[in-house]
């Protein structure tokens, strides 16, 4: 997979991990606490595509500590940022102008979130970061991992982008290619949709035998709000309007902080309707009276964007290939009811960490590690995911208003009868790009402006996202088949691409002496949400890594 035509120099490393999230880091970190335990060495090279570690990493988030307190028992101590307990839960179901409070003695026990922390988890990332140096873990930011190092069939390591490329493919002044940097394993965890995580699981077939993974795209803003409208602790989480019952979605406000509030809201990607814009939805949302009540007076200070992985429990793929593993949401662990993954992403990298470990103990590098996969099945990660298995499809199968309610009666039969259900295990269908229908089966939808105050435009978010993107290099977003682009993408669905994406990055151009439209890339407002690589219905735009440090710089998200 690498370009034999280019020299590159090389590093050799026990470990490589490929990304600075809560997966890679905790792997990182346990890798060398399991070496100063045997009192040995394990070198361990951690690569991130974000300017800083933490840079790429949103989410809403609250955190389940299970994970950190096995990591890292003493983290209180140690300062990690998770000083936000959740005090108050409140589930509700929104209408155009009003809403019903759901009783939480209606939700089964994993839906509590009492004992879970409100937090920025860039800001977590960025405090695991300090941990892994100290142990001496060697973090690389601002290095894309861009390529696989394979030989024989055999994963060997990874080559990071290349530095200096003009847009036109040619060298620029201080051209440095990429590095290879090889390891004995070499462990994935660049997140949603990473692109050598999706070379892999088709490479060596990892899906085979399980249903396709689903997605949802968050979308998020931070919110500084007045004093009398804060309520520290507080999580709220709602669902309805402004989507209709057949497309899956909901919201959250977190209140945390000097006055903070998280908020944000989650659509699904199997909708069907090619007009529906989820950043539009959002900017919706801020209008019903439970939500702009929170936010009137206040400062919008951040806005984000991110996919998440929801296939669950059915759509995990094999998690060992030759030479390594996949840790984190490059394989989706997020339990799609708790809106939680980061735990899961946590215990997983562990597992992976553990497994490498013993393997390079007994003399092995670069083989297929099947005591990770039996590590997952045995742990409190598949318990986790197995029990709320059933939720996301009854949900894609009945609407909001019934899905909701059968799902939440089988996760009450999977606690009490360890795991049963009367649905079995049920399958999802359809990727989320099959499920979009031509647009000549609904009506444009006629989303108000934006006011400026409430509600925004997508060029302003991105402003506020501090996302920056060398301009002269290659577009990192590349279209296979630019007629196919045309004649179906804009002919058939109505060019959804301008909807889906949550940054402003694809423009369909007119052309005013009526000769076919032009498909705009504007590359340089990507906040790398991957939405575009899961839901063009084609699948014909791949996301790959753009030259290292671009993209967003996310604080306090």
């Amino acid at each position: 997979m690498t370009d034999a035509a280019i020299e590159r120099e090389s590093m050799e490393y026990d470990v490589v991990i490929v990304g600075g999230g809560p997966a890679g880091l905790s792997a990182a970190i346990r890798l060398k606490q399991l070496a100063a335990e045997a009192g040995q060495d394990v070198s361990v090279a951690l690569l991130e595509k974000g300017a800083e570690v933490g840079a790429h990493i949103l989410s809403g988030a609250v955190v389940d500590p299970k994970a950190l307190n096995e990591l890292i028992p003493d983290w209180k101590d140690q300062g990690a940022p998770l000083d936000n307990p959740v005090t108050e839960d409140v589930f509700t179901v929104l209408g155009e102008a009003g809403s019903i409070s759901l009783p939480t003695f209606m939700f089964p026990p994993l839906m509590d979130n009492h004992g879970c922390y409100i937090v920025s988890l860039s800001n977590v990332c960025r405090w695991l970061g300090e941990q892994a140096e100290a142990l001496g873990v060697e973090i690389y930011p601002g290095f894309p991992a861009a390529d696989l190092v394979e030989e024989d069939g055999v994963i060997k390591g990874v080559v990071t982008g290349d530095f200096g490329v003009a847009r036109d493919g040619s060298a620029k002044d201080g051209h440095q290619p990429g590095m290879e940097l090889r390891a004995k394993y070499t462990l994935i965890g660049e997140g949603v949709r990473g692109s050598l995580a999706k070379k892999i699981i088709d490479r060596y077939s990892l899906d085979e035998g399980r249903e396709p993974q689903k997605f949802g795209i968050g979308l998020k803003e931070l919110w500084r709000v007045k004093p009398e409208n804060h309520k520290p602790g507080r999580v709220q989480h709602s669902m309805g309007w402004p989507l209709d019952n057949s497309t899956g979605g909901g919201s959250f406000l977190y209140h945390w902080g000097d006055n903070l509030v998280s908020i944000g809201y989650v659509v699904h990607l199997n909708y069907k309707n090619p007009y529906i814009s989820p950043f539009e939805e959002f900017q919706r949302l801020k209008t019903h009276p439970d939500i702009s009540a929170v936010l009137e007076g206040g400062e919008r200070i951040s806005y984000g964007a991110r996919a998440i992985t929801e296939g669950g429990y059915q759509s995990v793929p094999e998690l060992a290939f030759p030479g390594g593993a996949l840790i984190g949401c490059s394989a989706g662990f997020v339990n799609v009811p708790r809106i939680k993954g980061s735990h899961n992403a946590m215990k997983t990298g562990m597992l992976a960490a553990e497994s490498t470990f013993a393997a390079m103990a007994e003399g092995r590098s670069h083989d297929t590690m099947s005591e990770y996969q039996t590590a997952y099945e045995g742990s409190w990660v598949a318990q986790d995911l197995k029990k709320v298995r059933n939720a996301k499809p009854l949900w894609s199968k009945f609407g909001t208003l019934l899905g909701i309610p059968l799902g939440g009666f089988d996760m009450w039969c999977t606690t009490l009868f360890g795991g049963f259900s009367f649905f079995g295990t049920l399958g999802h269908g359809k990727t989320d790009a099959e499920s979009l229908q031509p647009a000549e089966r609904f009506k444009l939808i006629d989303y108000p402006k934006p006011d400026g105050k409430l509600t925004f435009d997508r060029l302003s978010s991105v402003f506020i996202s501090n996302t920056n993107h060398e301009e002269d290099q290659p577009v990192h977003l590349k279209l296979t088949d630019d007629a196919l682009q045309n004649s179906s993408e804009h002919d058939v669905f109505a060019g959804p691409s301008t909807r889906y994406c949550p940054a402003g990055v694809y423009e369909w151009i007119e052309d005013e002496a009526g000769g076919a439209p032009r498909f705009q890339i504007n590359s340089q407002n990507c906040v790398h949400c991957k939405t575009c690589d899961i839901k063009d219905p084609n699948q014909n735009i791949t996301w790959t890594t753009p030259e290292g440090g671009g993209g967003p710089m996310y604080a306090n998200m």
